[in-house]
């Protein structure tokens, strides 16, 4: 009898600790989980680092994460504007498909998020600094909340000092100081928090520098005093930080403005990189930095690269890219691989174990290039500028009332001092939808296509050789040409499948 008992108690007790012990293992598993932060610089191209060898720009901080993580070379915004590459980091696919077509364009509520993804694996979501993919107010369908965040503290666009930004969707509000380090301090803030609730933490951590209107405080502008003069004889065109309004500025006064911008922007990293370490959790948190797409015509200096914002050539989408992830990458290296933003949802799945959503994807998992293993590219890269222009009677996606800003920015957009958002049903392909400039690229060539007119201008270029596409050698390689430009024409036809809403019900879309 006092066997039976025994077992009966050791049964009991079982089952009475054993909640305990598996959210005690739910705990040790949550804190084992690489945490994560994806930061991105505002019109931040390529060229505009140290370590890329620019001949002023001060960026010590990125620098010394190119010592010691993975730079990526070949990496590219998806988009050679800032809304659809941010639309492409969130769900991995091109903004065409659905409808971020520019900026000011929303991201659809029905697409699945890396947010959500990661949010449903144990991790706390946070964004914060500029969204850009629709409103961030608390009733908008497509705010940083419905696309999977517990926490937002963000702009619908830019900002530059003391910048209104909306908490969790409420009214904005006036934080004080430099733009970088607000949204840095807030993004450790919540960070801290995680912390307390033994979660794992994924942040987006989008800067408003260095877009212009340009602001900066006087220690970095000090640091660029002493730019060439020959810069004080070019005019250029950008807004005014006191009027919104367009004005014409000597390039040598706003080159010092933007590259103190990056200056700042790049110590905010800095203070970040400096807290993970002092909290111990830097060796397992994967920091990722890149720009939204190239240099703006206000910010260019000696460009050796073809293009600007704006253009399918690579001034417009080379970008600066480095993963920084010490536990994992335990010497520098650097991968010539053409990557793009389009690669992180699939690469963040891969790394921590979650099943791709079932929706046709652009991007690749770069998990072999951070384990080291040699690859290549196994489907090429496609830029798009889809031309609205020919777009009419379009039936809105969301009221218009939901797709109104209420971050107030400098920049001036007609009568407002905010920005409004705007995405329409697409329910019919027409021939019109395959124009506008793009472009793919495959592992050494890219093919460029656009209308001039009545005419069809193609171009190509074999980037290995010629990363600054001098050279059109479309007449030698007419073969190259034509099996890139059906590559692209399938890939479009995939794109505008997409962006009919059928990628939505049609589960045999991935």
């Amino acid at each position: 009898m006092r066997t039976i008992y025994k077992i009966l108690s050791v049964v009991i007790l079982g089952l009475l600790l054993s909640p305990q012990i598996t959210h005690a293992q739910n705990n040790q598993q949550l804190k084992s989980k690489t945490n994560i932060i994806l930061l991105m610089g505002d019109d931040h191209g390529w060229e505009e680092t140290g370590y890329n060898g620019h001949p002023f720009i001060k960026t010590p901080v990125l620098d010394d994460m190119s010592k010691k993580g993975l730079v990526l070379d070949r990496f590219h915004s998806a988009h050679p504007t800032c809304s659809p590459t941010r639309g492409s980091i969130i769900t991995g696919r091109h903004p065409n498909r659905y409808g971020t077509f520019t900026p000011g364009w929303s991201i659809r509520p029905e697409e699945i998020s890396i947010a959500q993804l990661l949010r449903d694996k144990g991790y706390s979501t946070g964004h914060f600094g500029k969204w850009h993919l629709g409103p961030v107010k608390v009733d908008a369908p497509t705010n940083p909340g419905a696309m999977g965040f517990d926490t937002w503290v963000s702009h619908d666009n830019f900002f530059e000092m003391n910048p209104m930004l909306s908490i969790n969707g409420s009214l904005p509000i006036q934080f004080k100081g430099e733009g970088s380090e607000i949204i840095v301090d807030e993004t450790i803030s919540f960070i801290d928090k995680s912390k307390e609730e033994d979660n794992p933490f994924f942040a987006v951590v989008w800067f408003g520098s260095p877009h212009e209107p340009y602001e900066a405080l006087p220690e970095y502008l000090a640091l660029y005093s002493q730019l060439p003069d020959s810069l004080d004889n070019q005019l250029v065109k950008l807004t005014s930080i006191k009027t919104g309004e367009q004005v014409k500025r000597p390039l040598a006064e706003v080159l010092q403005e933007r590259f103190a911008e990056i200056t700042a922007m790049d110590r905010a990293i800095g203070k970040l990189r400096d807290y993970l370490e002092k909290e111990g959790i830097k060796d397992n948190t994967l920091i990722w930095y890149c720009g939204d797409n190239g240099i703006p015509h206000s910010g260019l200096y000696n460009s050796k690269l073809h293009g600007l914002k704006g253009t399918v050539y690579e001034g417009g989408t080379l970008v600066p890219g480095i993963i920084e992830w010490p536990e994992e990458i335990t010497k520098p290296k650097r991968s010539e691989l053409n990557t793009v933003t389009s690669d992180i949802l699939p690469t963040l799945c891969e790394l921590v174990d979650i099943k791709l959503p079932n929706r046709t994807l652009d991007g690749i998992s770069l998990a072999p290039i951070i384990h080291g293993e040699v690859a290549e590219r196994n489907k090429p890269i496609c830029f798009w500028n889809f031309d609205t222009k020919h777009l009419t009677d379009s039936i809105p996606y969301i009221s218009d009332e939901l797709q109104q800003g209420t971050t107030p920015l400098v920049k001036k957009s007609g009568d407002i001092y905010t920005r409004n958002f705007k995405n329409y049903h697409h329910k019919e392909i027409v021939e019109e939808d395959y124009k506008g400039a793009r472009s793919i690229l495959d592992n050494s060539y890219k093919l460029v296509v656009h209308e001039k007119g009545d005419d069809l201008i193609k171009e190509l270029y074999n980037i290995k050789d010629d990363p600054v596409e001098k050279i059109n050698i479309l007449e030698d390689y007419p073969a190259i040409a034509n099996k890139l430009e059906t590559q692209l024409k399938n890939w479009q036809e995939s794109v505008l499948h997409s962006l009919t809403e059928a990628d939505y019900l049609d589960d045999s879309s991935k």
